[in-house]
């Protein structure tokens, strides 16, 4: 298969990073109205082209940068790509993408008054125009963890011909309600900061509200179960630490327009499970509290074709980013190895 020569960087004998930012036609139409202005995708492919290309798309802060190969940023996924590692970079291509409407180098929210929607079907038709354009007719597998799950199915249901399996960690195919719940809470605590011109602010208490609901009750009572401590006059709580200093580190990297625009993409995500005719190897996590597990086995039960695969950890949601030893017999399928 013969790639577009974009900045090709070498990195090893047969190993290339690929790497741009597609020109998407104009008019790009939106799902729920409206359009994209100048619409473009970043994109990154890692690895040796002979390999099998697998797309690797995370949640709403996930980026193209998937493993870090040395240059400055680090990847995503480091703890789960690599070479020797549950994503194993010596045996897969990697593909990554910079989400419409996120914090990289494709297009951000759209404009308008009120402000245009992305969708999860938004995203999968860009991936489509990606393929296009490296001359992908067919990828054999597309791995989505958390809002990457969301996407991968939605590209699943309007192009199975596309693609030969989807790997689908903690993602559903429609958001839970008390999970839209949290969600709204914290949009709505970031307009009113960015009413108030407190963007910032805001941003970092909605990420500190938002990692509340990322891990599990148990690994806070394990991590932060200790006395406050008196500062400046008052209480601070070994769990108020943690969280703010999250949500510090979130603002100093991300603006306020894309975490509205990507937060609220998950909770418009609706696909048919029931026409998604890819096979679809399905992982839950049953600590997950924003993809509870029965959602998962509900998932995977409309699918026509999913193996369930169910694993326990103290980290909930965020167990995608932390349970290399658990995911690695899952990512068989990536390699053939069904």
């Amino acid at each position: 298969m013969s790639l577009p020569q974009a900045n090709l960087k070498p990195l090893a004998s047969r190993a290339v990073v690929r790497a741009g930012v597609l020109p998407l036609p104009e008019p790009f139409a939106l799902q729920f109205g409206g359009q994209l202005e100048q619409p473009r995708l970043a994109w990154r492919l890692q690895g040796d082209a002979r390999l099998p290309i697998v797309l690797v798309i995370g949640g709403i802060s996930a980026h193209r940068r998937i493993v870090d190969d040395g240059e400055p940023g680090t990847g995503w996924w480091n703890e789960i790509s690599g070479p020797g590692r549950a994503l194993d970079t010596t045996r897969c291509c990697v593909l990554g993408i910079d989400y419409l409407g996120g914090a990289g180098e494709s297009s951000g929210p759209p404009a308008g008054e009120p402000p245009a929607s992305i969708s999860s079907y938004d995203q999968a038709e860009a991936v489509r125009l990606l393929l296009d354009h490296l001359g992908i007719a067919r990828l054999p597998s597309i791995l989505g963890s958390s809002y990457g799950g969301m996407v991968a199915l939605a590209f699943g249901e309007r192009y199975p011909q596309r693609v030969g399996r989807l790997l689908v960690i903690s993602a559903a195919d429609r958001p839970h309600p008390m999970a839209t719940a949290w969600r709204s809470v914290q949009r709505r605590t970031l307009r009113f900061a960015v009413q108030q011109d407190c963007a910032t602010q805001g941003l970092e208490l909605a990420r500190a509200l938002a990692m509340t609901t990322y891990r599990s009750p148990e690994e806070f009572v394990a991590r932060f179960d200790a006395p406050a401590a008196r500062v400046d006059g008052r209480f601070v709580f070994p769990v108020e630490n943690y969280l703010f200093a999250r949500g510090r580190d979130y603002a100093a990297r991300y603006r306020a327009q894309n975490f509205l625009c990507l937060s609220e993409s998950i909770d418009l995500h609706r696909v048919d499970a029931s026409r998604i005719n890819v096979p679809t190897t399905v992982i839950g996590v049953r600590e997950d509290r924003l993809v509870p597990i029965e959602d998962v086995r509900a998932l995977a039960a409309r699918l026509p074709d999913a193996r369930l695969h169910e694993i326990s950890s103290p980290h909930g949601h965020d167990a995608f980013l932390k349970e290399p030893g658990q995911l690695r017999p899952t990512f068989g399928c990536i390699y053939g190895d069904c």
